[in-house]
């Protein structure tokens, strides 16, 4: 009992500074090694890429080489059909022309995806609700930038994009019982055995 009481005393002595020093919260980093620094810079290079006139070579050069550059992944013409056909609702026909044409070469046929982000998570507030489970918020900011170049040989015949430029999100997670409130979900594992 005397050891619990030290214990108890200790934290309360040592917590009250340390509940106002955010900076001691884990955070995260999520950084896709690439050629350019952000959401805008990626898409300026993205735009450069002109169906029927842009090489392999000529993206090599605007830094989508995915035997250089992080997160582009080589497709397949199977892949293709997958990606542009998920459901025979769709028709090969309805497809953009260049995509038709790849898909008809299907050997030739090939893509590039690529799968550019930069996401930042962070824990603010008070450390001491944090650390022991009573209260979490996490910030969460970055970019990411998601796109399809499809190649017939090695010109580039169809090219699709999406992304989030700016990604800004808060979560909050309250548990009033703190580390208690795991305890039940305890339980009823135990219970439902």
């Amino acid at each position: 009992m005397k050891n619990r009481l030290n214990i108890a005393l200790m934290l309360m002595l040592i917590m009250p500074p340390l509940t106002g020093c955010s900076s001691l919260l884990p955070s995260s980093r999520q950084d896709v090694k690439a050629s350019w620094d952000g959401f805008g810079d990626v898409k300026t290079a993205f735009d450069r890429i002109v169906p029927y006139a842009t090489t392999t070579e000529d993206l090599k050069d605007l830094g989508f080489d995915p035997f250089a550059a992080s997160n582009i992944e080589l497709l397949t013409y199977m892949d293709i059909v997958k990606r542009f056909m998920p459901n025979p609702n769709i028709k090969k026909e309805e497809l953009d022309r260049g995509l038709i044409e790849c898909l008809a070469q299907k050997e030739s046929c090939r893509a590039y995806e690529i799968k550019l982000k930069k996401v930042e998570k962070e824990r603010y507030g008070n450390v001491f609700l944090d650390l022991f489970g009573f209260k979490r918020q996490t910030r969460v900011s970055g970019w990411e930038f998601n796109a399809i170049v499809v190649l017939k040989s090695d010109l580039v015949v169809y090219k699709i994009w999406g992304g989030k430029p700016r990604v800004a999100e808060f979560h909050e997670e309250k548990k009033p019982l703190g580390p208690l409130q795991e305890i039940g979900n305890v339980v009823e594992q135990v219970i439902s055995l």
